[in-house]
């Protein structure tokens, strides 16, 4: 039975909190996010608890940013085995006000695990236990520090192929499981079922004073807006956020409930490290189809697509997550991609790739079904546009065409001098036409070069500026105008890539000053002092604490 009551959990003996707690009490942090202490603190950690706290500059660099570019920079790196070790570590830090930034895989877009001063913690060594699956139950028990695609290859074995975890994100064979929970990361598949919340059904966390709460899926749900942390005679109150949250494909933030009934582990899944680190974490699987039917066809433009949505998503009652991938090549994408003749048929200027679980009835036969679907539906698709991806070559091609559009338009940005600005935006399907039309017109009325893709079936698409230098300033302000019309049309300003530090101004542009005082609220509840992934989400100054 569900309880808003959370125990918690010492990981280390009452007496070693202790010792932490009085030696750093000794030390004098004096701002800076706490690296004047770093000589001192590590010391302390190697003797007392042979915890090692790395302070070369030239190595520490290397771990203090991450894919969004953004400049980062720390004075310490912590590589912990287990998770006592990350206990240790977190309470060091917290006492001593001493800035704890987490590092994954580091393939994240926003900024999140780039540090802005003090100790990275990263979670590199944190490999063990071993990846374990009940095949019964469906689950896998796996360690944080682990590749995504590393860890669905072993669940594909160790369940002879009759399981699969089936979050596919772009970054799979980058990120690493502990970083996927961070920012819910998604994948090709459309709906919730695409996201990584829907999948964890246990964690392993450490709050940022280091002590643990242990949550299964249904144990922990909050009342009347709070959940209630209890140890010993003591109880902390933890608000949860409740401003409105789309009811739509979501990394904005973290989750939020307006009638302030949440699950735990839904408040930890896609808050981006601000409330603690999990680490551990059981995550269910799913019966993996026999085979999987890949499409590609091309259209005339962008309204053919738009109606061949209207038109399957009728056929599918609105659930596209029945399908394993709806993927979309929009404007512009024809020129940036390699292999478009063999992929886009005459002077067809975009195009979809359709991915459909085979399961019950023979390929051959869904085939023929979707190959007739697509010449009936009545939305401009010539029979000669439709290309079967069945053997290895053309799949190889698909994916290489893919993949050679990121890749080509960066060339062309360093060619100018700047930077791809990219949208994240998602909006609600009966705003999707009016959404695209304006982003559009709005981008056309600069000159700007651009092009437009990503995941149709969650109406989210990434509108890639590539600005020459004197256009840089433009392009900036046009992507917030996207990001204004998204939220204005009920929409989010991130699908899958989440805030970090690059879009905190978004969140304030989606939501409002009443939301960001809501996660304030909650996060220095359990770090009064902003010191755990400082800068994620949430600006913070060090007046704003006492306001919460």
């Amino acid at each position: 039975m569900s309880t808003h009551i959370i125990p918690l959990e010492n990981v280390l003996e009452p007496a070693a909190y202790a010792r932490i707690d009085d030696f750093c009490r000794t030390l004098n942090p004096a701002g800076g996010c706490g690296a004047a202490v770093l000589p001192e603190l590590a010391a302390f950690l190697e003797r007392e608890f042979g915890v090692a706290m790395n302070l070369d500059p030239d190595i520490v660099a290397g771990f203090a940013t991450d894919s969004s570019n953004l400049p980062g920079h720390a004075e310490g790196l912590c590589r912990p085995v287990n998770e006592r070790e990350c206990a240790v570590i977190m309470r060091a830090c917290h006492a001593a006000g001493v800035c704890l930034t987490i590092s994954g895989g580091r393939s994240n877009l926003t900024g999140s695990a780039t540090a802005e001063g003090g100790v990275v913690l990263s979670l590199a060594k944190m490999t063990a236990p071993a990846v374990m699956v009940d095949e019964e139950r469906k689950l896998v028990r796996a360690p944080v520090g682990i590749v995504l695609e590393e860890m669905r290859g072993q669940v594909l074995e160790l369940s002879g192929k009759r399981l699969y975890y089936p979050v596919d994100p772009t970054s799979r064979g980058d990120a690493w499981i502990g970083g996927t929970i961070a920012c819910n990361a998604s994948g090709f598949t459309p709906g919730e079922i695409g996201a990584t919340r829907e999948w964890v059904e246990a964690i392993d966390f450490l709050l940022p004073d280091g002590r643990r709460i242990s949550a299964g899926r249904g144990d922990y749900v909050s009342r009347a807006g709070v959940f209630a942390l209890r140890q010993d005679d003591k109880t902390l109150t933890l608000p949860v956020p409740t401003y409105p949250r789309p009811a739509i494909k979501n990394a904005s933030g973290p989750f939020s409930a307006a009638d302030g009934v949440m699950d735990f582990i839904d408040l930890v899944v896609g808050s981006e490290g601000i409330f603690g680190l999990v680490t551990a974490c059981t995550l269910r699987l799913a019966e993996r189809p026999a085979d999987y039917l890949d499409l590609f066809f091309s259209l005339p433009a962008e309204a053919n697509a738009l109606a061949f949505r209207d038109y399957l998503g009728a056929r599918l009652d609105g659930d596209f997550g029945r399908l394993a991938a709806l993927e979309y090549f929009g404007v512009n994408c024809r020129r940036y991609m390699d292999h478009e003749t063999r992929l886009f048929h005459g002077s067809n200027q975009v195009g979809l790739y359709i991915q459909v679980p085979v399961r019950d009835t023979p390929k051959d036969e869904m085939a023929e079904n979707w190959f007739n679907l697509l010449v009936e539906c009545g939305c401009g698709i010539d029979p000669e546009a439709v290309l079967l991806l069945d053997t290895e070559a053309m799949q190889r091609t698909f994916m290489e065409a893919r993949h050679s559009m990121p890749a080509n338009a960066l060339e062309v940005v360093q060619r100018h001098g700047t930077w791809t600005i990219m949208t994240d935006t998602v909006v609600p399907p009966p705003t999707f036409p009016e959404f695209l039309a304006d982003v559009h017109e709005t981008i056309a009325a600069t000159g700007i070069d651009y092009l437009s893709f990503g995941h149709f079936g969650d109406c989210h698409l990434h509108f890639t500026l590539l600005p020459e230098k004197e256009h840089l300033e433009q392009a900036l302000k046009i992507y917030d105008r996207i990001i204004a019309t998204s939220a204005g049309l009920g929409g989010v300003y991130s699908g899958e890539h989440g805030t970090g530090k690059r879009k905190r101004n978004d969140f304030v542009r989606c939501f409002d000053a009443g939301a960001i005082a809501q996660l304030k609220r909650c996060k220095a509840a359990i770090d009064p002092e902003f010191l755990l992934n400082r800068g994620n989400v949430l600006a913070f100054s060090p007046q704003e604490t006492g306001d919460m």
